[in-house]
Order: C-alpha cells, then sequence, then structure tokens
C-alpha cells in the first residue's frame, strides 16, 4: 500500500488520498462494481495491481482508486469499523445511479 500512499492527488480523476479509504492497511475493503457499468472487476490485475474491469477495460490501483479507462469514479468504500474480532461495515453511501443490494 506504500506505492498507493504516495500517488498525487492531482493525477487522480477522483481524487481520495489513501489514508481516507483504507483505515487498517491490512485490509482493504471496497464494493466489487465498476463504477462506469456495474461489471465486477478482476481483483490483483490492470496497469496499476489493484482491480481491472474486462467489459470496458477500467484500471483501478490496490485502493480502489480509478486511474485510467471510461469509470468516473473509484470503487466505493463504504464506512467501516473494526471490532476485537469482527469487521463491521455499517453504512453504504451510494455515489453512482448503480443500485447496490445486499443480501
Amino acid at each position: 500500500m506504500a506505492a498507493e500512499e504516495a500517488v498525487n492527488l492531482a493525477e487522480l480523476r477522483d481524487p481520495q488520498h489513501d489514508k481516507d479509504r483504507v483505515i487498517n492497511p491490512r485490509w482493504v475493503i471496497i464494493l466489487g462494481v465498476c463504477t462506469h457499468l456495474g461489471c465486477v472487476p478482476i481483483a490483483d490485475a490492470g496497469d496499476f495491481g489493484g482491480y481491472y474491469c474486462p467489459c470496458h477495460g477500467s484500471h483501478y490501483d490496490a485502493s480502489g482508486r480509478i486511474r485510467k479507462g471510461p469509470a468516473p469514479l473509484n470503487l466505493e468504500a463504504p464506512f467501516y469499523e473494526f471490532t476485537e474480532e469482527d469487521v463491521v461495515i455499517a453504512e453504504l453511501c451510494l455515489r453512482s445511479s448503480l443500485e447496490y443490494v445486499f443480501f
């Protein structure tokens, strides 16, 4: 995650500092839904070693920030917190017109 922390925010389409997206560097919690048209990105892939959307070619870094391709926004990083033993996802904020459904 050191590479993601060093990224110049001026280079990002949807500028968010890594420390605002990742609470614990051992875990990256994001929604695996491309912000372009809702496809599922492939992890550990793409030009930036993060996520690659095979539908239309969006490339995200390991923090889920859009770096290349048609996606307008970063992958959604929901509010979450760590308890002693669990990860609790407490709130989902939708930033696009996509609808997310959880079961």
